[in-house]
C-alpha cells in the first residue's frame, strides 16, 4: 500500500528529498508524474488511467506535505523500508489503508516509472 502523511505533519520537509520516486510534495504545490521519473508525454498508468506525465496535477493537500499514491512504491525496488517513515521526526508517514497494493504491484509501478 502507499504511504500517507497524516495531519500531524509539522512541515519540516525531512521526507521530501528521501523519496526515490519524487512522490512527496510540499502542501499546495502542484505535482507531475514526470517529476523524478522516466515518464514523459502521454502515458497509461498501471491503474489503466491515461494522463500526460508533464501536466500539472492538483495538490492533494494545501496544508502540509503529501504523498501521491500513484507514485508511491513504499520504496520497493530501492530500499528495505519506506524512507519517508524512517526519517519523519513525528512518525506521521504511515500506511494508507485507502491504497493497498501487493509487493508485486509496487515493484511493477517502480519498474514502470523507472524503466532505464
Amino acid at each position: 500500500m502507499a504511504i500517507i502523511i497524516t495531519d500531524e505533519c509539522i512541515n519540516c520537509g525531512a521526507c521530501e528529498p528521501e523519496c526515490p520516486n519524487t512522490a512527496i510534495y510540499e502542501g499546495a504545490d502542484d505535482w507531475r508524474y514526470a517529476d523524478g521519473t522516466d515518464l514523459g508525454g502521454d502515458i497509461v498508468l498501471t491503474t489503466g488511467k491515461s494522463v500526460n506525465a508533464e501536466d500539472a496535477q492538483e495538490p492533494i493537500s494545501d496544508e502540509f506535505y503529501y504523498i501521491v499514491p500513484d507514485k508511491c512504491t513504499e520504496c520497493k525496488g530501492f530500499h528495505e523500508e519506506p524512507q519517508c517513515a524512517a526519517v519523519c521526526p513525528v512518525d506521521c508517514c504511515v500506511p494508507d489503508d485507502n491504497h493497498v497494493e501487493t509487493d508485486e504491484q509496487l515493484l511493477q509501478k517502480q519498474a514502470f516509472m523507472h524503466h532505464d
